[in-house]
């Protein structure tokens, strides 16, 4: 006779996300999530660094935290130091940077830090999933601020921050994506981060920086970080490895003063992110970051340009986008009948998966005919091929794009 399964159902609290579904596997054609190109993994460099660093250093691995203490490998974090001020202009020490599992436990330390339910935040109307999924489960209240060709718009912001000092209230933070903003690809310029602060300083709300994209910007030039430009401390960034150099590395970082600082520390009770991950990027990142994120910004660059050329053949006029200033995904606008929540639904059955629009803003009707494609992962004829099949997916459920409009198009290119 079998046992009975035991069931977990009645044990469970209120509040739990949805239980997840099982892993099947990547779609064939996956435009979805923060893939990075795998042949530009820096593999042998890699390998390289694991052997020389566990050879010098590997016993310490016997230590938590490497003996570097709780805010990470000191290596990485003085690496950091000195990336972190050449790129970003950001004058830290070692002791201003936590090193974290990627950024999702950055995002995760700084809400446990600051919120608490009923509290209220500031962010970009079209942002991050992470970001907004988190702070939805934490019940916080979201004011989602339009954006512009500029990242963030500062008349609007303005306009809430009054808003909601007019009824008493004062943001937790205004968390903003202002170097290749996510879905978005823009780059705020000086002058909009320069009101930023300026906004931010007079209703004493702190900024919170999330920079997890600036190292993959087209021509290699970035505005200094808004945490760079602050003269109260009032701003926390966080950046990651990530993009630059592999995800599934889950190597991500804070940069706060010690005060906000040492707060965030103590909620880390995870007794240390993964230590070989933060020698091997210690080891390789300080003679080969400069040089291999060009390279890796170059391919990126050819596969947008093949995304691009593949939606202008396919979808015609009814795809628009602007042509973002770095990053691995591209934000487009399909006709407004186009339900991308269906859309994903359907495409994913033929073989396609997409980021609907609904799961990366804060308004669900200004994004419903939205999509964000990830082009980092695919082939230049994976990328090809997908963009082909999910115009007849589309075309076959929303009648878009039209045939005479697609064919037209493929005649001008």
């Amino acid at each position: 006779m079998t046992a009975a399964v035991f069931d977990f159902a009645p044990l469970l609290p209120a509040g739990l996300p949805a239980a997840a579904a099982k892993w099947t596997g990547l779609a064939k054609y996956s435009f979805v999530g923060g893939n990075n190109d795998p042949d530009q993994v820096p593999l042998e460099g890699l390998i390289d660094a694991v052997n020389a660093v566990l050879k010098r250093e590997g016993r310490t691995l016997a230590t938590y935290g490497l003996a570097s203490g709780p805010q990470g490998y000191l290596p990485l974090r003085q690496f950091l130091t000195a990336k972190l001020k050449a790129d970003a202009g950001i004058a830290c020490t070692a002791d201003e940077i936590l090193i974290v599992s990627g950024s999702l436990q950055a995002l995760d330390l700084v809400n446990a830090t600051l919120l608490a339910r009923g509290d209220t935040v500031i962010i970009e109307r079209d942002s991050y999933q992470g970001s907004i999924n988190r702070l939805t489960r934490l019940g916080v209240n979201i004011v989602g601020i339009p954006l512009d060709h500029e990242g963030m718009r500062m008349d609007a912001l303005a306009e809430a921050l009054a808003d909601l000092k007019s009824r008493g209230i004062t943001p937790k933070y205004i968390y903003t994506i202002p170097t290749v903003q996510n879905p978005t690809g823009t780059i705020m310029p000086v002058a909009r981060r320069t009101e930023l602060l300026r906004l931010a300083e007079q209703y004493g709300v702190p900024i919170f920086e999330d920079d997890c994209y600036a190292d993959l910007i087209w021509d290699g030039q970035r505005p200094p970080a808004i945490h760079a430009m602050s003269k109260t401390g009032n701003v926390i960034h966080i950046g990651s490895f990530s993009k630059s150099i592999a995800p599934a590395l889950r190597v991500g970082y804070i940069v706060a003063g010690w005060g906000v600082m040492s707060r965030m520390l103590s909620l880390k009770t995870d007794a240390g992110s993964g230590a070989l991950e933060q020698m091997v990027l210690a080891e390789y990142c300080a003679p080969h970051f400069s040089t291999h994120v060009p390279k890796l910004t170059r391919g990126l660059r050819a596969k947008l340009e093949t995304l691009m050329e593949a939606l202008n053949e396919q979808f015609g006029t009814s795809a628009e986008f602007e042509d973002p200033k770095g990053g691995i995904f591209l934000w487009v606008k399909l006709p407004d009948q186009v339900d991308t929540l269906k859309l994903y639904q359907a495409a994913l059955a033929a073989g396609v998966s997409i980021n609907p629009g609904p799961e990366w803003s804060v308004d669900k009707a200004y994004a419903g005919s939205r999509l964000r494609l990830c082009f980092a992962s695919p082939t230049h004829e994976e990328i090809r091929e997908g963009i082909a099949l999910l115009a007849e997916v589309c075309h076959r459920e929303f009648g878009v794009p039209e045939r005479s409009a697609n064919i037209e198009k493929r005649g001008r290119a």
